[in-house]
């Protein structure tokens, strides 16, 4: 009899997926110590002996677990996905209220996005039933070559990365995509100077993006955007609104006299930059409970 069936014949189940075994093993450590055996792992997560004994050389392998002699830990690769897990909640925590006041005072599709390698990953999508032309939603990723989002984060990149973008390929996605390498660094030190980057139907057709990116004095860790299909008759008119949004944000989170979330409902925001409104506020914090 195989593996297989004596799982199903044991326990009355189907069996279950490696995956599922790997999570029930990782939640071995969740409420003890900081070191756990073989044996202690199997104890608390049920899973066979051997089975158990294979995940753990995976996960060890992926530098999510370590291992010292007999005893397993959780490795680096676990915190760090976990800090980044964290400092995602905290930035969309701290988005939100001004997320959807610029929704609110442009009428368009709002996003939040973090550059993932050479991609943008949405953290966060404002918007209506009018915006579902725009292929976005929450953990979706897209090239950043050809979103305004990771335009504007390249452009306060380190050079290498923006290198690595480039060999990774400029494919066109439509044929207003900027493809030539000489053109796209011309592009990103456009974005420089003028703070904003621009998708002018780079990655979809109809679709068009303004976007600013969050940062301070150094490199930048996000960007704000506002896209649409009509977008286009109003670029440089939005520009003011989406930087003065990401400048408010990079302050909530870093910039000198931070304020609590309270006060910062009555503060007067930096020029071009709506103030959320008490709804957009209420409905930040009835998400928040659920963070």
């Amino acid at each position: 009899m195989t593996t297989h069936a004596v799982e199903v014949f044991e326990s009355g189940m189907p069996p279950l997926s490696l995956l599922e075994k790997a999570a029930k093993v990782l939640s071995a450590f969740e409420s003890a110590g900081p070191r756990l055996t073989l044996t202690e792992v199997v104890q608390r997560s049920g899973i066979r002996r051997s089975s158990a004994h294979r995940i753990l050389d995976q996960l060890v392998q992926l530098r999510w677990l370590e291992r010292e002699g007999r005893d397993y830990r959780l490795g680096m690769g676990m915190l760090e996905l976990g800090a980044m897990a964290s400092h995602h909640n905290r930035l969309r925590r701290a988005a939100l209220p001004y997320l959807h006041a610029l929704h609110e005072s442009t009428g368009h599709l709002v996003h939040l996005t973090v550059l993932d390698g050479s991609e943008v990953v949405y953290l966060e999508r404002i918007g209506g039933s009018d915006d579902s032309g725009v292929p976005s939603r929450m953990g979706r990723r897209q090239p950043a070559y050809c979103t305004a989002s990771g335009k504007a984060i390249l452009a306060f990149s380190d050079g290498p990365l923006v290198e690595q973008v480039v060999r990774d390929g400029l494919r066109p996605r439509t044929a207003r995509t900027i493809t030539r390498p000489d053109l796209f660094r011309h592009e990103l030190a456009k974005t420089r100077a003028r703070g904003v980057a621009f998708d002018h139907e780079e990655g979809y057709r109809g679709v068009f993006c303004v976007a600013a990116p969050l940062r301070g004095a150094g490199r930048a860790v996000a960007a704000i955007s506002v896209c649409g299909h009509g977008v286009h008759r109003e670029m440089e008119r939005l520009a003011p609104a989406v930087r003065g949004c990401a400048r408010s944000v990079w302050q909530s989170l870093f910039g000198p006299g931070r304020q609590s979330e309270k006060r910062a409902v009555g503060a007067v925001a930096a020029p071009g930059v709506p103030q959320p409104s008490m709804d957009s506020m209420m409905a930040w914090l009835r998400f928040s409970d659920w963070m």
